[in-house]
């Protein structure tokens, strides 16, 4: 009877066990990712001032690099100047309007009032739109210190002093070190399990403390190769269907809660990513829920966790 009891016992941990693998939250396909900002210039021009170099850590709102004010100065100054034109010739014309405006009818016509006083507008509108032009050359001016729009970590850099910026191109990237999350792409048949908010540990290979954090979102929709269209649009299903069917791997993605001591944060790092929520309580009550939910997921019928994943919101009316 002791021998008996024992093989049943060993044979129900091997069941659980192998359930576990197979069914449970957890998976070794995890990857640290990052945001990354890409800077481009908003103006052209040589640059002549390189505040950075490779790896370094900068601050949102610092100079990155220079490029060469001489040609915007220049154009500020231009500006400014025909705005002062245009000023001095609206005084005129309104003093002109203004004056006709006074004479009676005999000694000015209604027709050359009118035309004194559309040219007292188009003055007007003549020095509305020199100062737009000396705010853009001030505005082009600022743009010559081309700034770190995030908190990051500039990498891979090729730029030097010399080379020419062209407008919107982009010549610095930044590692947003803000945006660190990670991605856990666990099978189709671990969903079940899963729910959003909860507790997750990622372990990075070489680094034995785990990162902690929580389920923040569930991908909601992977790529159907057999949805593509091919020939008048018509769908490319693939005749071939192997008998041993691969799970699906879905992306969750888990939000960043605490980070270890020592453990750097490295876009594209791989981890272990396991979901340890449901292990508050009593011991036996674990284990009781545990060996229930195994013993349903070896027969096919693990119940579904309720609201754990929401559901598309409803059209508007």
């Amino acid at each position: 009877m002791a021998t008996a009891a024992i093989a049943v016992v060993a044979v129900l941990i091997a069941l659980v066990t192998w359930d576990q693998y197979n069914a449970g939250p957890w998976t070794r396909d995890g990857r640290v990712r990052v945001q990354v900002a890409n800077v481009a210039p908003e103006i052209s021009g040589s640059i002549t001032e390189l505040r950075i170099v490779d790896n370094q850590f900068v601050h949102k709102g610092d100079v990155l690099y220079v490029i060469d004010p001489v040609d915007f100065d220049v154009a500020l100054r231009t500006n400014k100047a025909v705005l002062q034109q245009r000023i001095a010739d609206l005084n005129v014309k309104d003093l002109q309007s203004e004056r006709r405006r006074r004479l009676s009818d005999l000694a000015s016509s209604t027709e050359e009032k009118q035309i004194y006083e559309g040219n007292a507008l188009q003055a007007k509108a003549a020095v509305e739109s020199a100062q737009q032009q000396v705010r853009q050359a001030e505005i082009n001016l600022r743009r010559t210190e081309v700034r770190s729009p995030v908190n990051g970590i500039v990498t891979n850099l090729l730029l030097r002093e010399g080379d020419y910026a062209h407008q919107g191109s982009t010549n610095v990237s930044i590692i947003d070190t803000d945006s660190y999350w990670v991605d856990g792409y666990f099978e189709e048949t671990k969903l079940a399990r899963l729910c959003v908010g909860d507790r997750v540990e990622a372990k990075l290979m070489g680094y034995p403390a785990p990162i902690i954090g929580h389920i923040a979102t569930v991908t909601r929709g992977v790529s159907v190769s057999n949805a593509a269209a091919s020939t008048q649009g018509l769908p490319n299903v693939d005749p071939v269907y192997t008998w041993v069917r691969l799970a699906q791997r879905v992306p969750v993605r888990i939000a960043i809660d605490n980070v270890p001591p020592g453990v750097p944060l490295v876009s594209g790092l791989t981890a272990t990513v396991t979901i340890r929520d449901g292990e508050s309580g009593a011991v036996l009550q674990r284990v009781r829920s545990e060996l229930k939910t195994s013993f349903l997921g070896l027969i096919g019928e693990t119940p579904a966790r309720p609201d754990c994943i929401p559901g598309p919101s409803s059209p508007a009316p």
